[in-house]
């Protein structure tokens, strides 16, 4: 089977889903405009290339998620909540945020690859933060961006793109307030898109790509009505351990 090459214009249909292949692998070519990227992250679907190649674009099966209300806080992380100087915020440093996640030997959603947040996908996804739709999670410890989070929100989706930590615990920090506010907001899930051990430690769990889309027709569809478009602000009683 041969891959589908997208053309130049963000209109260009996407392959059916089920058309990846066994790595998860659905098309190449195309751009990073925003209404080509929305339209991938409603179907399932994500850039992930390293910039001597073309785009491509990938939708694996199995998924992995993480349920909003499922998050996993061990003893040790506990400890981190109730005694840290940390602090965070939402989308004060997104810029910043997406270029510590484009270092080496990060550590979050993609814990095996930096190369591949390279400058066309770093102005892509600020475009998108600039539009209301990609929002960062921030840690700070003494001033000091320390850890952090970005993803890109529709409806009642969140997915979830890179994460990184300076300091220990500071990126599962970020993951707890991301998640018990997405919670108050009434969103039930983080896309997480490949397994690691990492996020799978904090709940994450594997479901099939046919599922996942499922959940998504409903939540970035019939969720519009509760779309949290524009720059985000955390609860200022949260972390929290609830």
């Amino acid at each position: 089977m041969a891959i589908t090459w997208l053309g130049s214009h963000d209109n260009d249909l996407f392959p059916p889903v089920d058309q990846a292949f066994d790595d998860g692998l659905l098309a190449a070519g195309g751009d990073l405009s925003p209404t080509r990227l929305l339209n991938a992250y409603r179907q399932g679907i994500f850039p992930w290339f390293n910039k001597q190649n073309p785009i491509l674009w990938w939708s694996p099966d199995p998924r992995l998620i993480l349920w909003t209300d499922q998050l996993k806080l061990s003893k040790s992380l506990k400890k981190t909540i109730r005694t840290t100087a940390m602090t965070i915020s939402f989308d004060q440093a997104f810029n910043q945020v997406i270029t510590a996640c484009s270092q080496p030997r990060q550590q979050g959603l993609d814990p095996d690859n930096s190369t591949w947040i390279h400058p066309d996908m770093i102005a892509a996804y600020n475009e998108l933060h600039e539009q209301g739709h990609a929002h960062s999670v921030e840690c700070w410890l003494d001033g000091q961006l320390v850890g952090g989070l970005y993803g890109i929100a529709i409806g009642q989706a969140f997915f979830g793109e890179s994460m990184f930590s300076r300091v220990t615990d500071s990126s599962k920090l970020a993951l707890v307030a991301l998640c018990q506010q997405l919670q108050r907001w009434k969103f039930p899930l983080i896309d997480c898109q490949i397994y690691s051990e990492h996020l799978a430690s904090l709940g994450a769990q594997e479901i099939s790509r046919s599922h996942f889309i499922e959940h998504l027709d409903k939540l970035c569809d019939e969720g519009l009505s509760l779309n949290k478009s524009g720059l985000w602000q955390l609860d200022p009683d949260l972390p929290a351990i609830l």
